[in-house]
């Protein structure tokens, strides 16, 4: 009788393995594995949305205001201000015209031998 108890309760251990490991396994197939993630992805995605939302009206905002600024540099330098102490206007950006012999000279350079490289 003993013999035949646990030879039941080996099978019955068994079969209750068997099942386990093959749910775990189906579990793991890639359908099931893909369905998990946009589940997943439904649930975060919302906060990440609203994230990626908020983060993009933040450079939209940063974006127009830089814009602003430089809208405004240009208008200024267009007409610029008068300073009382100088005899000419002040230009609020700094940008000098090239020369065609300068824009030669640096095609003409040969990097090779000053031993720069193209650097300096």
């Amino acid at each position: 009788m003993k013999r035949i108890f646990w030879l039941t309760v080996g099978a019955g251990t068994a079969l209750y393995a068997q099942r386990k490991a093959m749910r775990f396994a189906r579990s793991l197939a890639p359908e099931n594995l893909a369905v998990r993630a946009v589940e997943n992805a439904v649930k975060t995605g919302s906060t990440t949305g609203d994230r990626l939302r908020a983060f993009a009206e933040e450079v939209r905002a940063h974006m127009a205001e830089r814009e602003a600024e430089l809208n405004e540099a240009i208008h200024l330098d267009q007409e610029p201000p008068v300073d009382p102490r100088r005899s000419r206007p002040i230009r609020i950006l700094q940008a000098r015209p090239v020369e065609d012999h300068e824009l030669r000279a640096i095609d003409n350079h040969d990097d090779s031998k000053d031993g720069t490289h193209g650097v300096g």
